[in-house]
Protein backbone atom coordinates (compact mmCIF):
# COMPACT_ATOMS: atom_id res chain seq x y z
CA UNK A 1 0.00 0.00 0.00
CA UNK A 2 3.14 2.43 0.83
CA UNK A 3 4.41 1.53 -2.94
CA UNK A 4 1.05 2.63 -4.34
CA UNK A 5 0.41 5.92 -2.35
CA UNK A 6 3.71 7.58 -1.72
CA UNK A 7 3.94 8.81 -5.41
CA UNK A 8 1.12 10.45 -5.04
CA UNK A 9 2.48 12.66 -2.65
CA UNK A 10 5.74 13.56 -4.48
CA UNK A 11 5.78 16.98 -5.91
CA UNK A 12 5.48 16.37 -9.42
CA UNK A 13 2.69 14.38 -8.87
CA UNK A 14 1.23 17.14 -6.50
CA UNK A 15 1.42 19.58 -9.69
CA UNK A 16 -0.20 17.21 -11.95
CA UNK A 17 -3.08 16.59 -9.65
CA UNK A 18 -3.10 20.82 -9.84
CA UNK A 19 -3.52 20.68 -13.25
CA UNK A 20 -5.75 18.53 -13.45
CA UNK A 21 -8.01 20.43 -10.60
CA UNK A 22 -6.97 24.01 -12.54
CA UNK A 23 -8.59 21.71 -15.80
CA UNK A 24 -11.61 21.35 -14.10
CA UNK A 25 -11.95 24.83 -12.55
CA UNK A 26 -11.32 26.68 -15.59
CA UNK A 27 -12.17 24.96 -18.67
CA UNK A 28 -9.18 26.62 -21.07
CA UNK A 29 -7.98 24.55 -23.58
CA UNK A 30 -4.62 25.72 -23.34
CA UNK A 31 -4.61 24.32 -19.41
CA UNK A 32 -5.70 20.93 -20.98
CA UNK A 33 -2.79 20.84 -23.81
CA UNK A 34 -0.41 21.47 -21.07
CA UNK A 35 -1.71 18.68 -18.70
CA UNK A 36 -1.61 16.41 -21.63
CA UNK A 37 2.18 17.03 -22.36
CA UNK A 38 3.23 17.49 -18.78
CA UNK A 39 1.43 13.57 -18.21
CA UNK A 40 2.89 12.18 -21.75
CA UNK A 41 6.54 13.36 -20.89
CA UNK A 42 6.27 11.84 -17.39
CA UNK A 43 4.02 8.75 -17.85
CA UNK A 44 6.13 5.70 -16.74
CA UNK A 45 4.59 3.29 -18.22
CA UNK A 46 4.33 5.31 -21.79
CA UNK A 47 8.24 6.41 -21.15
CA UNK A 48 9.55 2.81 -20.54
CA UNK A 49 7.91 1.56 -23.83
CA UNK A 50 9.77 4.41 -25.69
CA UNK A 51 12.99 3.53 -23.28
CA UNK A 52 12.17 -0.34 -25.39
CA UNK A 53 11.47 0.84 -28.10
CA UNK A 54 14.38 2.79 -28.96
CA UNK A 55 16.69 0.28 -26.99
CA UNK A 56 15.60 -2.58 -29.60
CA UNK A 57 16.52 -0.22 -32.25
CA UNK A 58 20.74 -0.81 -30.94
CA UNK A 59 22.12 -4.11 -31.87
CA UNK A 60 24.57 -5.91 -29.66
CA UNK A 61 27.57 -5.65 -31.50
CA UNK A 62 30.72 -8.55 -31.23
CA UNK A 63 34.07 -6.94 -32.33
CA UNK A 64 36.16 -9.47 -34.65
CA UNK A 65 39.89 -10.01 -34.96
CA UNK A 66 41.54 -7.70 -37.22
CA UNK A 67 39.10 -4.67 -36.94
CA UNK A 68 39.86 -1.23 -35.86
CA UNK A 69 37.57 0.40 -32.86
CA UNK A 70 37.33 4.00 -33.03
CA UNK A 71 36.06 5.26 -29.29
CA UNK A 72 34.34 8.47 -29.71
CA UNK A 73 35.77 11.29 -26.80
CA UNK A 74 33.57 11.86 -23.84
CA UNK A 75 35.29 15.28 -22.54
CA UNK A 76 37.80 15.31 -19.29
CA UNK A 77 40.38 17.12 -18.35
CA UNK A 78 44.14 16.35 -18.82
CA UNK A 79 44.72 15.12 -15.71
CA UNK A 80 40.82 13.26 -14.78
CA UNK A 81 38.92 10.76 -16.85
CA UNK A 82 34.92 11.47 -17.01
CA UNK A 83 32.53 8.79 -16.11
CA UNK A 84 31.12 8.01 -19.93
CA UNK A 85 34.49 7.73 -20.66
CA UNK A 86 35.32 4.70 -18.12
CA UNK A 87 32.18 3.34 -19.20
CA UNK A 88 32.84 3.38 -23.10
CA UNK A 89 36.52 1.41 -22.29
CA UNK A 90 35.30 -1.16 -20.29
CA UNK A 91 32.83 -1.60 -22.33
CA UNK A 92 35.49 -2.06 -25.46
CA UNK A 93 37.71 -4.14 -23.16
CA UNK A 94 34.58 -6.64 -22.12
CA UNK A 95 34.24 -7.71 -25.58
CA UNK A 96 37.45 -6.83 -27.82
CA UNK A 97 39.31 -10.00 -28.95
CA UNK A 98 43.33 -10.06 -28.48
CA UNK A 99 45.68 -7.94 -30.45
CA UNK A 100 42.78 -5.14 -31.05
CA UNK A 101 43.12 -2.15 -32.61
CA UNK A 102 41.78 1.23 -31.21
CA UNK A 103 41.56 4.82 -32.19
CA UNK A 104 40.37 7.43 -29.59
CA UNK A 105 39.42 11.06 -30.55
CA UNK A 106 39.61 13.08 -27.41
CA UNK A 107 41.70 16.30 -26.87
CA UNK A 108 43.30 14.99 -24.09
CA UNK A 109 44.83 11.34 -24.78
CA UNK A 110 46.49 10.72 -21.80
CA UNK A 111 43.78 9.74 -19.14
CA UNK A 112 42.13 7.62 -21.57
CA UNK A 113 45.55 5.72 -23.14
CA UNK A 114 46.51 5.28 -19.23
CA UNK A 115 43.05 3.53 -18.50
CA UNK A 116 42.64 1.86 -21.51
CA UNK A 117 46.18 0.47 -20.67
CA UNK A 118 45.81 -0.40 -17.56
CA UNK A 119 43.20 -3.13 -18.29
CA UNK A 120 46.26 -5.31 -19.21
CA UNK A 121 44.99 -6.10 -23.31
CA UNK A 122 47.47 -6.72 -26.31
CA UNK A 123 46.17 -3.83 -28.56
CA UNK A 124 47.36 -1.15 -30.84
CA UNK A 125 46.54 2.18 -29.76
CA UNK A 126 46.40 5.74 -31.36
CA UNK A 127 44.73 8.92 -30.34
CA UNK A 128 44.20 12.34 -31.07
CA UNK A 129 42.17 15.50 -31.13
CA UNK A 130 39.01 14.99 -33.54
CA UNK A 131 37.03 18.20 -32.23
CA UNK A 132 34.79 19.10 -29.71
CA UNK A 133 31.76 17.34 -30.70
CA UNK A 134 30.71 14.26 -32.57
CA UNK A 135 30.34 15.55 -36.33
CA UNK A 136 33.86 17.78 -35.73
CA UNK A 137 35.45 14.13 -34.93
CA UNK A 138 33.48 12.88 -37.96
CA UNK A 139 35.06 15.23 -40.00
CA UNK A 140 38.37 13.92 -38.88
CA UNK A 141 38.18 10.68 -39.55
CA UNK A 142 37.08 11.42 -42.90
CA UNK A 143 39.52 13.39 -43.45
CA UNK A 144 42.13 11.46 -42.74
CA UNK A 145 40.51 8.39 -44.64
CA UNK A 146 39.90 6.16 -41.73
CA UNK A 147 36.97 4.25 -41.74
CA UNK A 148 36.59 2.14 -38.93
CA UNK A 149 34.79 -0.82 -38.51
CA UNK A 150 33.37 -0.19 -35.22
CA UNK A 151 32.92 3.50 -33.64
CA UNK A 152 31.90 2.86 -29.44
CA UNK A 153 29.58 5.55 -28.02
CA UNK A 154 26.89 6.03 -25.29
CA UNK A 155 23.99 4.66 -25.80
CA UNK A 156 22.06 7.66 -26.23
CA UNK A 157 24.00 9.08 -28.98
CA UNK A 158 23.66 5.57 -30.91
CA UNK A 159 21.09 6.78 -33.31
CA UNK A 160 22.89 10.12 -34.01
CA UNK A 161 26.15 8.57 -34.80
CA UNK A 162 24.35 5.38 -37.26
CA UNK A 163 22.89 8.77 -39.08
CA UNK A 164 26.61 10.21 -39.32
CA UNK A 165 27.94 7.15 -40.00
CA UNK A 166 25.79 6.70 -42.96
CA UNK A 167 25.71 10.16 -44.01
CA UNK A 168 30.03 10.11 -44.47
CA UNK A 169 29.72 6.73 -46.09
CA UNK A 170 31.10 5.09 -43.77
CA UNK A 171 30.99 0.88 -43.14
CA UNK A 172 31.14 1.05 -39.25
CA UNK A 173 28.60 -0.54 -36.25
CA UNK A 174 27.97 1.14 -33.76
CA UNK A 175 28.87 0.00 -30.47
CA UNK A 176 26.38 1.34 -27.50
CA UNK A 177 27.44 1.40 -24.02
CA UNK A 178 24.94 0.88 -21.78
CA UNK A 179 23.80 4.10 -19.49
CA UNK A 180 21.29 5.11 -16.84
CA UNK A 181 19.59 6.67 -19.44
CA UNK A 182 17.29 3.50 -20.84
CA UNK A 183 17.22 1.46 -17.67
CA UNK A 184 13.52 1.37 -17.23
CA UNK A 185 11.68 2.56 -14.11
CA UNK A 186 9.91 0.56 -11.10
CA UNK A 187 6.43 0.53 -12.37
CA UNK A 188 3.23 -0.17 -10.22
CA UNK A 189 -0.24 -0.19 -10.17
CA UNK A 190 0.28 3.95 -9.61
CA UNK A 191 1.86 4.15 -12.90
CA UNK A 192 -0.73 5.17 -14.94
CA UNK A 193 -1.34 7.76 -12.58
CA UNK A 194 1.53 9.32 -11.82
CA UNK A 195 4.70 10.92 -13.36
CA UNK A 196 8.35 10.50 -12.75
CA UNK A 197 10.79 12.59 -13.04
CA UNK A 198 13.26 10.28 -14.54
CA UNK A 199 11.35 10.71 -17.25
CA UNK A 200 11.51 13.97 -18.14
CA UNK A 201 15.79 13.38 -18.24
CA UNK A 202 15.03 10.43 -20.55
CA UNK A 203 13.09 12.83 -22.73
CA UNK A 204 15.37 15.67 -22.92
CA UNK A 205 18.12 13.43 -24.00
CA UNK A 206 16.12 12.12 -27.04
CA UNK A 207 15.15 15.74 -27.72
CA UNK A 208 18.42 16.85 -27.57
CA UNK A 209 19.79 14.03 -29.69
CA UNK A 210 16.83 14.96 -32.62
CA UNK A 211 17.42 18.51 -32.27
CA UNK A 212 20.96 18.48 -32.42
CA UNK A 213 21.37 16.55 -35.77
CA UNK A 214 18.56 18.09 -37.10
CA UNK A 215 20.51 21.57 -36.91
CA UNK A 216 23.39 19.54 -37.83
CA UNK A 217 21.22 19.32 -41.44
CA UNK A 218 20.05 22.87 -41.15
CA UNK A 219 23.06 24.20 -41.55
CA UNK A 220 25.86 22.09 -42.94
CA UNK A 221 25.52 23.62 -45.97
CA UNK A 222 26.43 27.40 -44.97
CA UNK A 223 28.47 27.30 -41.93
CA UNK A 224 31.58 24.94 -40.94
CA UNK A 225 31.45 24.63 -37.31
CA UNK A 226 30.95 20.89 -38.05
CA UNK A 227 34.62 20.60 -39.72
CA UNK A 228 37.35 19.34 -38.46
CA UNK A 229 39.59 21.55 -35.97
CA UNK A 230 42.16 23.71 -37.29
CA UNK A 231 44.94 22.21 -34.52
Amino acid sequence: MKDILEPFLYPQNLLLLGLLLACIGYRKKGLWLLLIFYYLAGNTWLANHMRQLYSSQIAEQVITAGNTTVLLGCGGSATALPTCAKARINHLVRIMPPRSSVLITTEHCKPYVDYLLAQQRELAMDCFYGGDNTYQEFSSLAARGIKADYIITSDFHAWRVSQLIQRHGFNSRVIATSSQTFRPVNCSYNCFLTVNLTNFDFYSKLTAEFASYGVYLLTRNWTDWYQEPST
